[in-house]
C-alpha cells in the first residue's frame, strides 16, 4: 500500500529554509520515502510529541517530523530541520513550540 506525502505549510517553509541544496536533496528522498511503510521507518516519539514519528536524514544530522494516518492512508510531515540537542532552534523544540501555540498544520 502506498501512502500519500502530505507536507505542512510549515515544514515546507523549514525545508525551503535550507540553503545546502544537496542536503535539501537528500531530505526530499527520505520523505519520498516514506511512501513505503511509514510506520516502520524513524521512531515513535513520547511526551508532547506522542503520536509523531521522527525520522533521521542527511547524515544523521537533521530529522523529519512526521505524523502517519492509517485511516487516511497518509503520512504528515509536519517538521524538518537540524537537530542540535540543548539549543533552542533544534528541531525537536520547535515542533513542541508548536504544538504548544497551535500552529502546527497537519
Amino acid at each position: 500500500m502506498t501512502y500519500r506525502i502530505i507536507i505542512a505549510p510549515t515544514a515546507l517553509k523549514m525545508l525551503q529554509a535550507i540553503k545546502d541544496r544537496k542536503i535539501r536533496t537528500q531530505l526530499r528522498d527520505r520523505i519520498n520515502a516514506l511512501a513505503e511503510t511509514p510506520n516502520q521507518q524513524g521512531k515513535a516519539l513520547i511526551r508532547e510529541l506522542a503520536g509523531h514519528r521522527s525520522l533521521r536524514a542527511a547524515g544523521q544530522r537533521y530529522r523529519i517530523i512526521y505524523r502517519v494516518v492509517d485511516d487516511l492512508v497518509q503520512v504528515n510531515i509536519v517538521a524538518a530541520g537540524i537537530r542540535k540537542e540543548g539549543d533552542k532552534r533544534d528541531i525537536y523544540e520547535l515542533t513542541k513550540k508548536l504544538i504548544r501555540l497551535g500552529l502546527l498544520d497537519e
